[in-house]
């Protein structure tokens, strides 16, 4: 006796071929929700103390420490796992200088394996990144 089955094999190559799509789709949009990060992880070295300080800033808010504001405005990581890369964009002010020319002490973008393509110059802090959550 042939026992008839319920699913065709053609039914089931769709069946298998949508599941295959959704699960790259998700995975695609889980994947590039967590590049972009929230949160922004800096260390802040104070030269004189020689005393070191990790400090989180949400993106868009500012942070005073000692005589420094520092804001970060964006922050992400990079897709490859093998040699992770965290880029943000980080603006500082010196409180202590008074000339309206310089408003920032540093504006622009910083590299956390690569801090010496653009560094932060200052003569009593040194900041860099380390992460971005």
């Amino acid at each position: 006796m042939l026992l008839k089955k319920n699913i065709k094999p053609g039914k089931i190559k769709i069946i298998i071929l949508i599941s295959f799509l959704n699960f790259f789709i998700f995975f695609d949009i889980y994947s590039k929700e967590n590049l972009i990060g929230e949160i922004t992880v800096i260390q802040v070295l104070d030269k004189i103390s020689s005393k070191n300080i990790l400090i989180n800033l949400k993106n868009g808010e500012e942070h005073k420490h000692k005589d420094l504001i520092i804001k970060s405005i964006k922050c992400s990581n990079s897709e490859f796992d093998d040699s992770p890369e965290i880029t943000a964009y980080i603006q500082v002010r010196d409180l202590t200088n008074k000339n309206n020319d310089d408003v920032f002490v540093f504006n622009g973008w910083m590299f956390s394996s690569s801090p010496s393509i653009t560094p932060f110059d200052h003569p009593v802090h040194d900041i860099w990144l380390v992460g971005c959550d």
